[in-house]
């Protein structure tokens, strides 16, 4: 009862531990040396420290998903690097989303790590190590999810002169990767922001808790750069996209029509129509992006600018397992439903079960749908 009492306490005053209470239960961060406390932000050390099982249940979750993720990301890069007929300029943006998703699973033995000592490891070293390296992922995929909507329209509305070349695309790879760099290296060396522990103290990010105006600052601009600048460009190229398809669908109706046929599209009732195909992919990419990245705007935003008190240790771990779960998701999405790319599949890795047939009405290219006027 008084240990039930004590958390009730802690949740709704995370600062109002008497000493008492702290002799008898441990606060986060009890088990770092003094030398490294330095790093928790005050906010954290007013809450309980988590039980051991709540750091083994992470830890054999983040182990499926690096395994997972690894997995299919890997499988990714071998199939479209090593098989001629999917090296287009197209297909270079979806082995550069793999590269960033695998780069984000790097993290993840450094937290089966933390979270096996209950505390963070490496202490200031390995905390930058850690957030740099989910800084890199994370804008570059996000940044790449642009480039992709942009790479998609351009092809779907303009087949035949719209198809970016290897040099045009791999100046915009080499662009999600400059992206990256300035909100990863300011913090990286203390320029502007730092890099800290948050929720369990077994992960590390960029600090939105600190009350100062740079920090306030720095979080505002880097939502801007890593999400709102991603987010406007993906709604605006999709939403293009859209408009072109429901603008060619229309043109095909009426020529229907003026020819007195049910329907220009060759095997209409054995595929499905063009705009349907690419408005559920172009959906859930949009859903994939929103899914991973608004908790953890929400985050950082409530912690630079709203209520703190709202940021449980718990309640911070989400956003970054959701990010997580989707660079596992995001090889499915982008590349199993390419045909050729099943295609290679089924031919190399006949146990998956995957088989693919061939797609008339609309045909798929090397790259991305096409669709036929």
């Amino acid at each position: 009862m008084i240990i039930a009492e004590n958390l009730t306490r802690s949740v709704v005053r995370p600062l109002a531990f008497t000493d008492l209470e702290r002799d008898s239960l441990k606060a986060l961060g009890w088990n770092l040396p003094q030398e490294a406390m330095h790093l928790v932000h005050p906010h954290w050390r007013g809450y309980p420290a988590p039980p051991f099982y709540s750091h083994l249940l992470l830890g054999l979750i983040y182990f499926a998903l690096m395994v997972s993720s690894t997995i299919g990301n890997g499988i990714v890069l071998w199939i479209f690097t090593t098989s001629k007929s999917l090296r287009t300029p197209s297909n270079l943006f979806i082995v550069n989303l793999a590269i960033f998703d695998l780069l984000m699973m790097l993290e993840m033995p450094m937290f089966l790590a933390n979270s096996s000592a209950g505390r963070l490891l490496g202490y200031d070293l390995g905390c930058t190590i850690y957030a740099a390296l989910g800084s890199v992922s994370g804008i570059g995929a996000s940044i790449s999810n642009a480039v992709i909507a942009f790479d998609r329209y351009k092809v779907i509305s303009n087949p035949m002169g719209g198809r970016l070349n290897f040099v045009q695309a791999s100046l915009l790879v080499l662009m999600t990767w400059i992206w990256t760099m300035p909100f990863t290296i300011f913090p990286m060396l203390k320029i502007w922001g730092r890099y800290v522990p948050e929720g369990y103290l077994t992960t590390c990010s960029f600090d939105y808790l600190s009350d100062d105006h740079d920090t306030k600052v720095f979080v505002g601009m880097i939502f801007v750069w890593a999400y709102f600048i991603p987010m406007v460009l993906i709604v605006c190229n999709y939403a293009r996209l859209f408009k072109h398809i429901q603008a060619h669908e229309r043109m095909l109706s009426e020529q229907a029509k003026k020819m007195n046929v049910k329907s220009l599209q060759v095997n209409d009732t054995n595929s499905t129509s063009a705009e349907i195909r690419v408005a559920k992919a172009a959906f859930t990419i949009f859903f994939l992006f929103v899914c991973a990245w608004t908790p953890y705007a929400a985050v950082t935003m409530t912690g630079a600018y709203g209520d703190k008190n709202l940021l449980t240790p718990t309640a911070t771990m989400i956003p970054a397992l959701a990010c997580k779960i989707v660079s596992c998701i995001d090889p499915w999405v982008y590349a199993i439903s390419h045909p050729k790319y099943r295609m290679e599949l089924e031919k190399r890795v006949p146990w998956l079960g995957i088989t693919e047939k061939s797609v008339s009405g609309t045909e798929s290219t090397g790259d991305t749908l096409e669709i036929k006027g």
